[in-house]
Protein backbone atom coordinates (compact mmCIF):
# COMPACT_ATOMS: atom_id res chain seq x y z
CA UNK A 1 0.00 0.00 0.00
CA UNK A 2 2.67 2.49 0.78
CA UNK A 3 4.64 1.65 -2.30
CA UNK A 4 1.08 2.24 -4.45
CA UNK A 5 1.15 5.56 -2.41
CA UNK A 6 4.60 6.99 -2.81
CA UNK A 7 4.14 5.85 -7.25
CA UNK A 8 0.72 7.89 -7.00
CA UNK A 9 2.42 10.67 -4.99
CA UNK A 10 5.61 10.82 -7.55
CA UNK A 11 2.77 10.85 -9.81
CA UNK A 12 1.40 14.25 -8.51
CA UNK A 13 -1.38 13.04 -6.25
CA UNK A 14 -1.59 15.43 -3.78
CA UNK A 15 -4.05 13.38 -2.09
CA UNK A 16 -1.65 10.50 -2.15
CA UNK A 17 1.20 12.67 -0.50
CA UNK A 18 -0.52 13.67 2.23
CA UNK A 19 -1.97 10.07 3.22
CA UNK A 20 1.54 9.42 3.21
CA UNK A 21 2.70 12.11 4.99
CA UNK A 22 -0.19 13.35 7.57
CA UNK A 23 0.11 10.62 10.20
CA UNK A 24 3.84 12.34 10.87
CA UNK A 25 2.76 15.44 10.83
CA UNK A 26 2.18 16.46 14.52
CA UNK A 27 4.93 14.84 16.20
CA UNK A 28 7.27 16.69 13.45
CA UNK A 29 5.69 19.72 14.88
CA UNK A 30 6.69 19.38 17.99
CA UNK A 31 10.17 17.85 17.09
CA UNK A 32 10.68 21.23 15.05
CA UNK A 33 9.78 22.91 18.46
CA UNK A 34 12.17 21.06 20.61
CA UNK A 35 14.79 22.24 17.76
CA UNK A 36 13.67 25.56 17.69
CA UNK A 37 11.83 26.49 21.27
CA UNK A 38 9.35 28.60 19.26
CA UNK A 39 5.91 27.28 18.10
CA UNK A 40 5.81 29.63 15.13
CA UNK A 41 9.52 28.96 13.89
CA UNK A 42 8.19 25.17 14.08
CA UNK A 43 5.68 25.73 12.33
CA UNK A 44 7.21 27.95 9.64
CA UNK A 45 9.76 24.43 9.54
CA UNK A 46 7.27 21.91 8.92
CA UNK A 47 5.61 24.05 6.04
CA UNK A 48 8.87 24.14 4.81
CA UNK A 49 9.70 20.34 5.53
CA UNK A 50 6.17 19.29 3.76
CA UNK A 51 7.07 22.06 0.77
CA UNK A 52 10.64 19.82 0.36
CA UNK A 53 9.42 16.79 0.72
CA UNK A 54 6.54 17.11 -2.21
CA UNK A 55 8.98 18.24 -4.52
CA UNK A 56 12.07 15.74 -3.25
CA UNK A 57 9.54 12.96 -3.62
CA UNK A 58 11.26 11.56 -6.55
CA UNK A 59 15.03 11.21 -4.82
CA UNK A 60 12.84 9.31 -1.89
CA UNK A 61 15.49 5.61 -2.42
CA UNK A 62 12.89 3.78 0.30
CA UNK A 63 16.47 3.12 2.33
CA UNK A 64 14.50 4.20 5.14
CA UNK A 65 10.93 4.67 6.36
CA UNK A 66 9.01 7.61 4.85
CA UNK A 67 8.73 8.33 8.63
CA UNK A 68 12.46 8.81 8.83
CA UNK A 69 12.98 10.32 5.60
CA UNK A 70 10.28 13.34 6.92
CA UNK A 71 12.60 13.31 10.09
CA UNK A 72 16.21 13.81 7.86
CA UNK A 73 14.27 16.89 5.80
CA UNK A 74 12.79 18.55 8.69
CA UNK A 75 15.80 18.13 10.92
CA UNK A 76 18.00 19.69 8.61
CA UNK A 77 15.48 22.45 8.10
CA UNK A 78 15.62 22.90 11.14
CA UNK A 79 19.26 23.36 11.67
CA UNK A 80 19.39 26.00 8.74
CA UNK A 81 16.43 27.96 11.34
CA UNK A 82 18.65 27.39 14.40
CA UNK A 83 21.53 29.48 12.73
CA UNK A 84 19.59 32.22 12.13
CA UNK A 85 17.15 32.63 14.92
CA UNK A 86 20.13 32.43 17.57
CA UNK A 87 21.39 35.57 15.70
CA UNK A 88 18.28 37.54 16.73
CA UNK A 89 19.12 40.03 19.16
CA UNK A 90 17.17 39.40 22.73
CA UNK A 91 14.28 42.43 23.23
CA UNK A 92 15.57 45.50 25.88
CA UNK A 93 13.60 46.56 28.84
CA UNK A 94 11.13 48.88 26.68
CA UNK A 95 8.81 50.14 29.98
CA UNK A 96 9.41 53.89 30.37
CA UNK A 97 9.88 54.61 34.38
CA UNK A 98 9.84 51.76 35.41
CA UNK A 99 13.17 50.44 36.04
CA UNK A 100 13.90 45.76 36.92
CA UNK A 101 15.89 44.53 39.62
CA UNK A 102 19.78 43.57 38.71
CA UNK A 103 18.47 39.91 37.14
CA UNK A 104 20.39 36.83 38.70
CA UNK A 105 21.71 36.23 35.49
CA UNK A 106 21.06 37.52 31.61
CA UNK A 107 19.62 34.16 29.86
CA UNK A 108 20.44 32.88 26.97
CA UNK A 109 17.79 31.80 25.37
CA UNK A 110 15.52 34.99 24.96
CA UNK A 111 13.45 33.91 21.96
CA UNK A 112 11.48 31.21 24.15
CA UNK A 113 8.17 30.11 23.84
CA UNK A 114 5.81 28.00 25.38
CA UNK A 115 3.76 24.93 23.44
CA UNK A 116 0.11 24.63 23.60
CA UNK A 117 -1.22 21.17 25.16
CA UNK A 118 -3.78 21.18 22.84
CA UNK A 119 -0.99 20.63 19.89
CA UNK A 120 1.02 17.83 22.50
CA UNK A 121 -2.41 15.61 22.70
CA UNK A 122 -2.10 12.28 21.63
CA UNK A 123 1.73 12.72 20.16
CA UNK A 124 3.72 11.91 23.45
CA UNK A 125 1.88 8.82 23.63
CA UNK A 126 3.76 7.72 20.19
CA UNK A 127 5.84 4.74 20.89
CA UNK A 128 9.60 5.99 20.69
CA UNK A 129 12.67 3.93 19.92
CA UNK A 130 14.60 1.52 22.64
CA UNK A 131 17.95 4.34 23.02
CA UNK A 132 15.40 7.05 24.11
CA UNK A 133 16.71 8.30 27.62
CA UNK A 134 14.10 10.72 28.34
CA UNK A 135 10.36 10.69 29.28
CA UNK A 136 8.07 12.21 26.78
CA UNK A 137 6.53 14.18 28.92
CA UNK A 138 10.06 15.45 30.70
CA UNK A 139 11.26 16.22 26.79
CA UNK A 140 8.41 18.95 25.99
CA UNK A 141 8.18 20.88 29.30
CA UNK A 142 9.80 24.25 29.22
CA UNK A 143 13.00 23.43 31.37
CA UNK A 144 13.78 21.00 29.17
CA UNK A 145 13.20 22.74 25.78
CA UNK A 146 15.24 25.80 27.07
CA UNK A 147 18.37 23.79 28.24
CA UNK A 148 18.22 22.33 24.60
CA UNK A 149 18.53 25.64 23.18
CA UNK A 150 22.17 26.08 24.89
CA UNK A 151 23.48 23.33 22.47
CA UNK A 152 25.01 23.77 19.68
CA UNK A 153 23.30 22.94 16.26
CA UNK A 154 24.49 19.44 15.54
CA UNK A 155 24.64 18.16 19.04
CA UNK A 156 21.11 19.36 19.34
CA UNK A 157 19.99 17.48 16.30
CA UNK A 158 21.84 14.71 17.64
CA UNK A 159 20.64 14.21 21.09
CA UNK A 160 17.00 14.80 20.30
CA UNK A 161 17.43 12.41 17.52
CA UNK A 162 19.31 9.47 20.02
CA UNK A 163 18.06 10.68 23.23
CA UNK A 164 14.28 11.86 23.23
CA UNK A 165 12.76 9.80 20.18
CA UNK A 166 15.12 7.02 20.74
CA UNK A 167 16.67 6.57 16.98
CA UNK A 168 19.19 3.86 15.90
CA UNK A 169 22.51 5.32 15.68
CA UNK A 170 22.68 4.46 11.80
CA UNK A 171 19.21 6.43 11.71
CA UNK A 172 20.96 9.47 13.48
CA UNK A 173 23.65 9.07 10.94
CA UNK A 174 21.62 9.40 7.69
CA UNK A 175 19.14 11.80 8.60
CA UNK A 176 22.37 14.61 9.49
CA UNK A 177 24.87 12.82 6.43
CA UNK A 178 27.09 12.03 8.87
CA UNK A 179 29.11 9.00 10.09
CA UNK A 180 28.66 6.97 12.86
CA UNK A 181 31.77 7.70 14.74
CA UNK A 182 30.99 11.48 14.32
CA UNK A 183 27.79 11.13 15.84
CA UNK A 184 29.02 9.17 18.82
CA UNK A 185 31.16 12.22 19.38
CA UNK A 186 28.74 15.11 18.92
CA UNK A 187 26.02 12.63 21.48
CA UNK A 188 29.04 12.62 23.94
CA UNK A 189 29.39 16.57 24.01
CA UNK A 190 25.71 17.03 24.15
CA UNK A 191 25.03 14.82 27.52
CA UNK A 192 27.81 16.50 28.61
CA UNK A 193 26.51 19.72 28.02
CA UNK A 194 22.90 18.93 28.85
CA UNK A 195 24.34 17.38 32.25
CA UNK A 196 25.53 21.00 33.73
CA UNK A 197 21.98 22.17 33.40
CA UNK A 198 20.58 18.63 34.57
CA UNK A 199 20.16 20.44 38.48
CA UNK A 200 17.49 22.65 36.59
CA UNK A 201 15.65 20.33 34.46
CA UNK A 202 15.19 17.62 37.37
CA UNK A 203 12.92 18.20 40.36
CA UNK A 204 10.30 16.67 42.41
CA UNK A 205 8.01 15.20 40.46
CA UNK A 206 5.01 17.43 39.37
CA UNK A 207 1.35 16.55 40.51
CA UNK A 208 -0.75 15.31 37.68
CA UNK A 209 -2.70 16.96 35.77
CA UNK A 210 -6.22 17.69 36.82
CA UNK A 211 -5.12 16.43 40.58
CA UNK A 212 -7.03 17.74 43.61
CA UNK A 213 -3.10 19.26 44.10
CA UNK A 214 -2.36 20.87 41.02
CA UNK A 215 -6.38 21.85 40.91
CA UNK A 216 -5.66 23.39 44.72
CA UNK A 217 -2.14 25.49 43.51
CA UNK A 218 -3.96 26.91 40.33
CA UNK A 219 -6.69 27.93 42.45
CA UNK A 220 -4.51 30.07 44.95
CA UNK A 221 -2.57 31.19 42.26
CA UNK A 222 -5.49 32.59 40.34
CA UNK A 223 -7.40 34.27 43.81
CA UNK A 224 -3.67 35.93 44.38
CA UNK A 225 -2.83 37.44 40.69
CA UNK A 226 -6.29 38.18 40.10
CA UNK A 227 -6.17 40.31 43.31
CA UNK A 228 -2.32 41.60 42.90
CA UNK A 229 -1.48 39.90 46.48
CA UNK A 230 1.87 39.60 46.44
CA UNK A 231 2.63 37.89 49.66
CA UNK A 232 0.36 34.91 48.33
CA UNK A 233 1.66 34.66 45.67
CA UNK A 234 5.66 34.22 46.70
CA UNK A 235 4.28 31.83 48.92
CA UNK A 236 3.16 28.99 46.97
CA UNK A 237 7.02 29.53 45.55
CA UNK A 238 9.87 27.46 46.57
CA UNK A 239 13.10 29.15 47.87
CA UNK A 240 14.75 28.84 44.54
CA UNK A 241 11.67 29.74 42.50
CA UNK A 242 12.87 30.76 39.12
CA UNK A 243 11.12 33.77 36.94
CA UNK A 244 12.16 34.65 33.33
CA UNK A 245 10.05 37.00 30.60
CA UNK A 246 11.23 36.25 27.26
CA UNK A 247 12.20 37.31 24.80
CA UNK A 248 14.18 39.88 27.26
CA UNK A 249 16.78 37.98 28.52
CA UNK A 250 16.46 39.04 32.45
CA UNK A 251 16.13 35.93 34.80
CA UNK A 252 15.36 36.08 38.65
CA UNK A 253 16.04 33.28 41.19
CA UNK A 254 14.85 33.01 44.40
CA UNK A 255 11.46 34.81 46.77
CA UNK A 256 12.75 38.23 47.34
CA UNK A 257 13.80 38.71 43.58
CA UNK A 258 10.68 37.16 42.57
CA UNK A 259 8.82 39.33 45.06
CA UNK A 260 10.21 42.27 43.49
CA UNK A 261 10.06 41.04 39.90
CA UNK A 262 6.40 40.88 40.47
CA UNK A 263 5.95 44.06 41.90
CA UNK A 264 6.53 45.58 37.88
CA UNK A 265 3.11 43.54 36.90
CA UNK A 266 0.80 43.86 39.30
CA UNK A 267 -0.56 47.15 40.65
CA UNK A 268 -3.08 46.93 44.11
CA UNK A 269 -5.13 49.60 41.92
CA UNK A 270 -5.92 48.07 39.08
CA UNK A 271 -7.89 44.78 38.65
CA UNK A 272 -6.68 41.15 36.77
CA UNK A 273 -8.13 38.30 35.22
CA UNK A 274 -6.60 35.04 34.07
CA UNK A 275 -7.85 32.88 31.22
CA UNK A 276 -6.61 29.10 31.96
CA UNK A 277 -4.95 27.25 29.66
CA UNK A 278 -2.50 24.64 29.69
CA UNK A 279 1.41 24.75 27.84
CA UNK A 280 4.56 22.35 28.08
CA UNK A 281 2.19 20.09 30.05
CA UNK A 282 1.82 22.35 33.15
CA UNK A 283 -0.48 25.20 34.20
CA UNK A 284 -0.73 28.57 31.74
CA UNK A 285 -2.78 31.66 32.15
CA UNK A 286 -3.72 34.32 29.71
CA UNK A 287 -3.41 37.63 31.78
CA UNK A 288 -5.70 40.42 31.12
CA UNK A 289 -6.18 44.04 32.94
CA UNK A 290 -9.18 45.37 33.19
CA UNK A 291 -9.46 48.85 31.26
CA UNK A 292 -11.57 51.91 32.25
CA UNK A 293 -14.43 50.71 30.19
CA UNK A 294 -14.52 47.39 31.65
CA UNK A 295 -13.04 45.16 29.40
CA UNK A 296 -10.15 43.35 29.40
CA UNK A 297 -6.80 43.66 27.80
CA UNK A 298 -4.11 41.28 27.83
CA UNK A 299 -0.88 41.48 29.10
CA UNK A 300 0.98 38.77 28.78
CA UNK A 301 0.43 34.57 28.82
CA UNK A 302 2.33 32.83 32.23
CA UNK A 303 3.00 29.51 32.71
CA UNK A 304 4.21 27.83 36.00
CA UNK A 305 5.49 24.67 36.65
CA UNK A 306 4.76 22.87 39.84
CA UNK A 307 7.12 20.74 41.41
CA UNK A 308 5.37 18.93 44.93
CA UNK A 309 2.63 21.31 45.94
CA UNK A 310 4.83 24.28 44.96
CA UNK A 311 5.49 26.85 41.97
CA UNK A 312 9.01 26.19 40.92
CA UNK A 313 9.27 28.36 38.02
CA UNK A 314 7.10 30.65 36.32
CA UNK A 315 7.45 32.41 33.10
CA UNK A 316 5.72 35.61 31.62
CA UNK A 317 5.67 35.60 27.67
CA UNK A 318 4.27 38.49 25.02
CA UNK A 319 0.90 38.50 24.17
CA UNK A 320 1.81 37.63 20.79
CA UNK A 321 1.83 33.93 21.75
CA UNK A 322 -2.48 33.84 22.89
CA UNK A 323 -3.72 32.78 19.22
CA UNK A 324 -1.58 29.67 20.02
CA UNK A 325 -3.67 29.36 22.52
CA UNK A 326 -7.45 30.15 20.94
CA UNK A 327 -7.26 33.36 23.67
CA UNK A 328 -8.29 35.98 22.68
CA UNK A 329 -6.38 39.68 22.87
CA UNK A 330 -9.86 41.48 24.64
CA UNK A 331 -12.52 40.11 26.56
CA UNK A 332 -15.73 41.92 27.64
CA UNK A 333 -16.26 42.80 30.78
CA UNK A 334 -17.83 40.68 33.02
Amino acid sequence: MTTDLISRARAGDGEAFRTLTEPHRRELHVHCYRMLGSVQDAEDALQDTMVAAWQGLGGFGEKASIRTWLYRIATNKCLNAVRATRRRPARAWDIPDVHPPAPTRIGGTAWLGPYPDSLIDGVLDAPVGPEARYEQTESISLAFVAALQVLPPRQLAVLILRDVLGFHMHEVAYTLDATVPSVNSALTRARKNLHRQQAQIRRQPSPTTGSPVEDSIVARFVSAYESADIAALVELFTDDVFMSMPPMPLEYEGRDLAARFLTLLLNPMRRYSLAPTRANGQPAFGAYVFAPDGTRRATGLFTVTLTADRICAMTRFETSEFPWFGLPLSLPER
